[in-house]
């Protein structure tokens, strides 16, 4: 419906930490997010204003982000924002929270090597041999006058 959903830039600013819950795994941590501006009595970048946000991820994606993410490795987050109002023993206190949707590192400050995770009930798929593309001609099979075979697409679990 009418959620409000961001997406931040930031550090991760805790460490994971994991759950098996009866819903299924869940993580959380911190991202701090630190707005930058152009100083002009100082001709340079300046840090701004710090928010912190605490990121809440499920299912797979809590399982990948407790297993890729470290303190202090840049990272974008998009989710759907929270933004909670409690009172605990008279003192009130305000938390914003984004139930994260997708979580990567920022590759404009560094690099990553990404690795597909294996989920124990998907079998590997066969691998069918590369047409030729140079020639026109396909490959062996479209040669013999049968049609090519398509790779069966992964199915996904949400």
């Amino acid at each position: 419906m009418n959620e409000t959903t961001v997406c931040v830039v930031g550090n991760v600013a805790t460490r994971p930490v994991y759950r098996e819950t009866v819903s299924g795994p869940a993580a959380r941590f911190r991202i701090a997010v630190t707005s930058r501006y152009w100083d002009r009595e100082k001709s340079a970048w300046a840090d701004g204003h710090t928010n912190f946000f605490t990121v809440w991820a499920n299912r797979q994606l809590a399982t990948n982000a407790a297993a890729s993410l470290s303190v202090g490795e840049p990272v974008i987050v998009q989710g759907r924002l929270k933004v909670r109002t409690e009172t605990r023993e008279g003192q009130g206190w305000m938390s914003a929270d984004i139930d994260a949707v997708s979580i990567g590192h920022d590759l404009a400050r560094g690099t990553s090597a990404f690795r597909r995770a294996q989920r124990p009930e998907q079998a590997p798929v066969p691998e069918l041999p590369e047409p030729n593309w140079e020639s026109g001609t396909g490959n062996a099979a479209t040669a013999a006058g049968t049609a090519p075979q398509r790779r069966p697409e992964p199915a996904t679990v949400t």
